[in-house]
């Protein structure tokens, strides 16, 4: 009996290490795949000054608008200055102030911005935003912000040399914004709520309907691929309550339709488990052009009257590297494709020309989509 068991552990630790090399979509709460509708973040946006730089602020010369921002100010301090009057001052950065103003935000609550740099300021370091209000996308002033720039980052220039680490030009103050006004939310319409997936998909929406109608026989029903509609309490407490419970319940989403993204600036190229690559045979080659210039003089006869010149040889030089016809096996599953992918041998930027060649020639199930 103990030689049976000893020979059949090891079949059963292959079939399990082969079970859990299978992909199994995992679960996710309905929080992490859909938002309701309403509850969102508002973003806003200011124009202010920011002073106590230790003499890396704009240019005034070539800013004016801060020379004029900065006369605004002082007049409404009580502080006119004679007309005409030239300001020099490196003290003082012209900079945007933005946010995001989360949802349910009541007036006292604090907020991080953002400030950065809209001149020539060479440092934002050591300097203090002052009072700024932040308006929203119907111009009314929703916050003040005001506090000491935090910049992470360092910098130093001398005899024509610089180092700078890091971003020095934008900072960030946390919790330097007072919100003043609050943005009515309507938290659904009457009986219902209404639920927005972050990625339309017709399969999740119906497997998310299913959950919440197993916990709450008939309250959700779906509007599209991406709306569900939920039957909630009418009061304020039992609908939070109701909408906290909604929020927790797993789901596991469809599988995602077959995409390659390729960033044409980076070379970068990502794809997900649903690409499926067909049997294609693939050439690829190399063509560089060196061009060499060799610089000379031309030196005359003293008695020639000729005059020095200088003369530019060029020579060009084509090269083109083999590129062998390479036949690429298809794959099924992710693993498999990156495999016949790198027989190539191809670099980044190589391999965007020739999953595009890929993707016209019918070889390529995925959307190619280039970022």
């Amino acid at each position: 009996m103990q030689n049976l068991i000893k020979k059949i552990l090891p079949f059963l630790a292959c079939l399990l290490a082969g079970l859990a090399s299978v992909g199994v979509a995992q679960a996710e709460r309905i929080k992490d795949l859909a938002t309701f509708t309403g509850v969102r973040n508002n973003q806003l946006v200011g124009y202010g000054l920011v002073v106590g730089l230790d003499g890396s602020g704009d240019q005034t010369t070539q800013t004016p608008f801060t020379v004029q921002s900065i006369i605004s100010m002082l007049s409404a301090m009580g502080v006119n200055l004679p007309p005409g009057l030239s300001l020099q001052l490196k003290n003082v950065a012209a900079v945007m102030v933005t946010a995001n103003l989360p949802p349910f935000a009541r007036p006292g609550q604090q907020i991080d911005v953002t400030v950065s740099s809209m001149g020539n300021a060479k440092s934002l370091k050591g300097g203090t935003l002052i009072l700024t209000p932040l308006n929203g996308a119907d111009g009314q002033v929703y916050a003040m912000a005001q506090g000491n720039v935090v910049v992470v980052g360092a910098g130093a220039a001398a005899a024509g040399s610089k180092v700078i680490v890091n971003q020095l030009s934008a900072g960030r103050i946390a919790s330097g914004a007072t919100v003043e006004r609050e943005v009515p939310i309507a938290l659904g319409q009457g009986d219902y709520v209404t639920l927005d997936l972050n990625t339309a998909d017709f399969d999740t929406a119906g497997r998310m309907v299913n959950a919440i109608n197993r916990l709450n026989p008939g309250v959700a029903s779906a509007v599209d691929g991406r709306q569900i509609r939920v039957r909630a309490p009418l009061s304020a407490d039992a609908r939070v309550g109701f909408l906290g419970r909604l929020e927790n319940i797993e789901v596991t989403p469809a599988k995602a339709a077959a995409r390659v993204i390729v960033n044409s600036r980076t070379g970068s190229v990502v794809m997900n488990q649903a690409v499926v690559l067909e049997n294609c045979a693939v050439a690829h080659g190399n063509l560089t052009v060196t061009v060499n210039t060799d610089n000379a003089v031309s030196q005359p006869n003293a008695l020639s009257r000729g005059q020095t010149a200088g003369v530019s040889n060029a020579q060009i030089e084509v090269k083109q590297e083999s590129g062998a016809l390479t036949n690429i096996k298809g794959g099924a599953n992710l693993a498999e494709i990156v495999k016949a992918l790198n027989a190539l041998g191809a670099n980044p930027q190589d391999l965007i020309a020739i999953l595009q060649a890929i993707k016209s020639a019918g070889a390529l199930h995925a959307e190619l989509e280039i970022i």
